[in-house]
């Protein structure tokens, strides 16, 4: 079984909605990192030294390839990454070789081969 890893760059105030629309697209879990910063095309406005932007939390799923466009697509759509900048981002890399996905490896399987 081949994996992707998919890293989202989400406003914290629609992390639960990503993790909510990546489980019903087909991902088995999430790992989320708080309380990220990062900067754009425009640089974030700030206010006597102190940078105004909105908290980014890191949400990493690692997930079977042929589910992961779908799960991408989705989450996408919830974070709103395509309506306005600053919203978000998501990227997918291949995954080399994992350990620890045997109880995920099994239950996706079935789910894979469903859809094949």
């Amino acid at each position: 079984m081949h994996f992707k890893l998919i890293i989202a760059f989400v406003e914290d105030s629609k992390t639960d909605a990503v993790m909510v629309a990546a489980r019903d697209a087909g991902a088995t879990g999430c790992t989320v990192i708080s309380n990220a910063r990062g900067e754009g095309l425009k640089q974030n406005k700030t206010f006597f030294g102190l940078t105004l932007a909105s908290q980014r939390d890191v949400v990493l799923l690692l997930v079977e390839e042929h589910l992961s466009r779908h799960i991408l697509e989705s989450i996408g759509q919830v974070g709103e990454f395509d309506k306005k900048p600053g919203t978000g981002i998501a990227v997918q890399l291949d995954v080399e070789d994992a350990v620890g996905v045997v109880s995920q490896s099994e239950q996706l399987r079935e789910v894979v081969e469903d859809q094949l």
